[in-house]
């Protein structure tokens, strides 16, 4: 293998594998190829067996790195004699036409696939917020979708979409798109100083100024992610600034491959373990509660490792076959390249029959037995859309496919990629036009609540809200005065009639929000002041129970902790929060120590508590309006009251503790005849799986004023 040639064996067609350094190049890498068929592989079996991240992303990014770098040097710099006369050069577009040729079809295809399997599968309360993924997939911003919406509690609680994968996707293209301007940019201004300062365009000063900048940036974004890892860690496992680091650390390697010659022994060692760590780190690295901080250092730099010991660089004698180590050749296995070949289709395909498949089943799992099937054709799909879709695209001129051909698979591009993007943005609009106003519902035709605790007639007519609208279906105060998660501060709303100056404080979780509703409602009408103090999974509790993406929410403690401080200088009349919840433990639910313990700080301090016992939970593979938008029946849409709640409400067991507590509850608007349905009176109780709608809470009203009323005394009920 001679300095910048080629090695003997032919290149897989397409494959972007450029081994190259500043004025290096040790030729085509197949072990390289190989790594992505290992990272590939991971990426998938944890994916379907596991439900858990792998650590092959990383190895992606890492290597995504590694070749862009390496490609866009030599066109920022290049060459024009073996010894002196470089000059710079502003041409990116040969890369970005590959770059473009490589990842655009195929992601449109997959979209396509996703969109029709969309239309054929997902109910249709699914297809809004579908659409809405289907356009930060195609515009590469997936990413900050996924990370924005982690920071809703009602996205948050949506079933797992089909494009998720898709944000890495989307992470390497803005990486892709920011790296190439920056080149750009510097291109044109070494070009610019060197017509003044010649010595500022020599290969050295150039490679050396790209590499500084690269680790600077580089440095900064590590910073970024460990900083916000203790902060707002599900939005920055999505941030593409804190992972900017992984790519730009294998784009440092490209710039400066270290010349160090070690024994072969060494170099497979260096190697099995670098292997070892990148096949075993999804085990024993929570990925998605630590990435891309401080661990994402093994699969990165085992990465690193693998790319470095493998090249000829390290080798003990730099000439042909001698170039890999013993465990570079066995990652340079036919099979094991191969797989790494298809390794791009094979991540676009995977996710979303894994995920249509589990929605088919109604399951939110599969056995052994079903993700074997779900990979096996996963891996041909991906290699017949690689060999006849793809490499078409991105072979040139008598490369193999006649020029016909390659028309008909542009023409289909087009095609993909207009039905994509059509459907998507039809879903948005028609989701748009389904909402109604439940404001001021007649309630001879709507009864809700009443039709179970008064036995109010309910006559034949569609329930509202519509399933479709549901989703969106959040009470007045959650965006501005709720505080989401890795959001610690305290934002105190005012809703009722706030010139009044008797006040009740709403406070906790959603699972107190979604009674806003009802007591502004009657703040209006009573005169009194609602304050409220609301945080996402936090009820008042001194315990932590929520766990969001793997994660136990410990931020819980520290806020409701800081929360009853506040109270006791605001000193509202009542505070209003729920009295139970799920039993971890099994069916039913339950009232937890953490609130007897803050029950217990307020009876001492002689605060007037009301105390709700909290909503039934469905508890079911999809939520109740999915379940209704397939034209199933509300009686098995809901959910079997043993399920969700106790036979006698568990906060009865204590009520005699707290004279200070009137304890509220109104499972007889939700459940009868041991069951809770999915629509009751004419109206949807859930727009999830667990938070009631607002129409809903508007029919409870007529019971919380009485309720209220005969508690404080404010209003004859």
């Amino acid at each position: 293998m001679t300095r910048g040639g080629k090695a003997r064996h032919s290149k897989p067609r397409g494959t972007p594998n450029e081994d190259a350094a500043a004025g290096y190049n040790s030729g085509y890498r197949l072990d390289l190829d190989g790594l992505r068929g290992i990272a590939i592989f991971l990426v998938a079996i944890f994916h379907v067996w596991f439900g858990r991240v792998s650590g092959g992303v990383d190895v992606f990014l890492t290597l995504s790195g590694y070749f862009f770098v390496a490609s866009l040097l030599k066109h920022v710099v290049r060459s024009q004699s073996a010894d002196v006369s470089w000059s710079v050069t502003i041409n990116p577009w040969p890369r970005l036409s590959r770059l473009l040729r490589r990842l655009i079809p195929a992601l449109f295809l997959i979209l396509a696939v996703i969109a029709l399997l969309t239309w054929q599968l997902m109910p249709s309360t699914r297809w809004g917020p579908l659409g809405k993924e289907l356009i930060a997939s195609a515009l590469y911003y997936q990413n900050y979708h996924l990370g924005f919406a982690s920071q809703d509690y009602g996205a948050a609680d949506s079933a797992v979409s089909p494009m998720q994968h898709l944000w890495s996707m989307a992470m390497q293209g803005q990486f892709f798109v920011i790296t190439m301007l920056c080149a750009l940019a510097l291109g044109g201004l070494l070009k610019l100083a060197g017509r003044r300062w010649p010595a500022v365009s020599t290969p050295k000063v150039v490679t050396a100024i790209v590499g500084f900048s690269l680790l600077a940036i580089a440095l900064a974004s590590f910073a970024w992610a460990n900083y916000r890892h203790g902060i707002n860690q599900p939005f920055n496992y999505y941030d593409t600034v804190a992972r900017l680091w992984e790519p730009l650390a294998g784009g440092l390697l490209a710039i400066w491959m270290p010349r160090v010659r070690l024994a072969n022994w060494l170099r497979a060692a260096l190697s099995a373990v670098a292997v070892a760590l990148i096949a075993t780190s999804g085990i024993w690295i929570a990925g998605v509660e630590q990435y891309p901080g401080l661990l994402a250092l093994v699969p990165a730099g085992s990465t690193l490792l693998l790319i470095w010991v493998g090249s000829s660089v390290t080798a003990p004698r730099p000439v042909p076959g001698n170039d890999l180590s013993l465990v570079g050749r066995m990652l340079a296995h036919p099979w094991i390249v191969w797989l790494g070949s298809i390794a791009y289709a094979l991540y676009l395909w995977h996710w979303p029959f894994l995920i249509f498949y589990m929605a088919w089943r109604s399951k939110n799992d599969v056995s052994f037995i079903e993700g074997t099937a779900i990979l096996i054709i996963s891996v041909i799909i991906a290699w017949a859309a690689t060999k006849w879709f793809e490499a078409p695209l991105r072979a040139g001129r008598g490369e193999g496919f006649s020029a016909r051909y390659r028309s008909i698979i542009a023409i289909v591009v087009v095609i993909v990629s207009a039905f994509a993007l059509g459907s998507g943005g039809y879903w948005q609009y028609r989701a748009d036009q389904q909402y109604v106003d439940t404001t001021n519902l007649d309630p001879r035709e709507y009864p809700g609540a009443r039709a179970f605790i008064d036995n109010a007639p309910a006559p034949a007519i569609p329930p509202v809200p519509n399933p479709e609208a549901a989703g969106e279906d959040w009470p007045l105060n959650h965006l501005p005065h709720f505080s989401n998660f890795g959001d610690p501060s305290i934002k105190v709303g005012v809703y009722g009639d706030a010139s009044a100056t008797r006040t009740i404080a709403v406070v906790g979780g959603s699972h107190s929000e979604h009674w806003m509703t009802a007591m502004d409602v009657l703040g209006k009408k009573r005169g009194f002041r609602v304050t409220t103090y609301m945080k996402a999974g936090c009820a008042l509790s001194t315990e932590a129970f929520v766990k969001f993406q793997g994660k136990t929410l410990t931020e819980c403690e520290d806020w409701s902790e800081r929360v009853v401080d506040q109270l006791a200088q605001d000193k509202p009349d009542y505070v209003f929060t729920t009295a139970t919840r799920p039993d971890s433990a099994g069916p039913g639910d339950v009232t937890p120590q953490g609130y007897i313990d803050y029950f217990e700080m307020f009876r001492d301090r002689g605060q007037k508590v009301l105390a709700v016992r909290d909503t039934p939970w469905t508890w079911n593979a999809e939520a109740p309006r999915d379940c209704l938008a397939r034209g199933k029946s509300p009686g098995v849409c809901g959910v079997p009251m043993n399920r969700s709640l106790d036979p006698v409400n568990p906060a009865d067991a204590v009520a005699g503790d707290f004279p200070n507590i009137t304890f509220l509850d109104y499972t007889k608007g939700f459940c009868r005849d041991g069951y809770c349905p999915a629509v009751v009176g004419n109206i949807l109780v859930w727009h999830d799986s667990h938070h009631v709608t607002t129409a809903f809470m508007r029919s409870l009203v007529p019971y919380l004023d009485a309720d209220i009323g005969r508690a404080t005394q404010w209003w004859q009920p």
